[in-house]
């Protein structure tokens, strides 16, 4: 269902939210108050915004997701059924989350076996990072641009590298605290 521009009661959209008329709006979505929606976004049945989140151009939010508030989403994301977002996020252009270990196009697995990615609190993916499923990103959190991630991160670690690892530690609000050198 193509959106109007304009909330839809419908949908249960709240009614202080902006949704660009080029984006789609499935049934059964629920986005909260202030947040910005912008062109060619598809939101799929069951997903969940928070309130005050952007939505850059050109992203897919999956069945189911649920995104908390004041996340935001760059450019070109598309965030798969089994993704958890918690608020004040921030997800690079064109940074990849996964859902699945070991896809066939010819075997296709269903929602029950899609491994689950929590983002925590806070947490930053760069630009072209990818997130591989069945991991956690810790609270404040910061994975470096084009990073593969194919582990847990802990709470406050800078990551980087293919595949990723720490290579320091930043606080909540991005600032480098400790070389893991001197961590060691």
């Amino acid at each position: 269902m193509k959106s109007s521009g304009f909330p839809q009661k419908d949908n249960q959209l709240l009614k202080n939210c902006f949704i660009h008329e080029s984006s789609y709006i499935d049934e059964d979505v629920l986005v909260g108050e202030g947040t910005k929606i912008w062109h060619f976004c598809h939101i799929q049945k069951g997903a969940r915004i928070g309130k005050n989140c952007s939505l850059g151009q050109n992203v897919n939010i999956s069945n189911n997701v649920y995104i908390g508030n004041g996340v935001k989403i760059q450019n070109n994301v598309s965030i798969y059924e089994g993704v958890e977002i918690e608020d004040d996020v921030f997800c690079g252009p064109s940074c990849v989350f996964t859902n699945d270990l070991t896809p066939r196009a010819g075997y296709p697995k269903g929602r029950e076996n899609y491994k689950k990615t929590l983002v925590k609190e806070g947490a930053s993916i760069g630009a072209n990072a990818t997130i591989v499923c069945g991991n956690t990103i810790g609270r404040w959190a910061m994975v470096a641009a084009g990073a593969v991630v194919t582990k847990d991160v802990p709470d406050y670690a800078l990551v980087a590298g293919v595949p990723a690892r720490i290579i320091g530690w930043v606080d909540a609000e991005g600032n480098l605290e400790l070389r893991v050198e001197e961590h060691k």
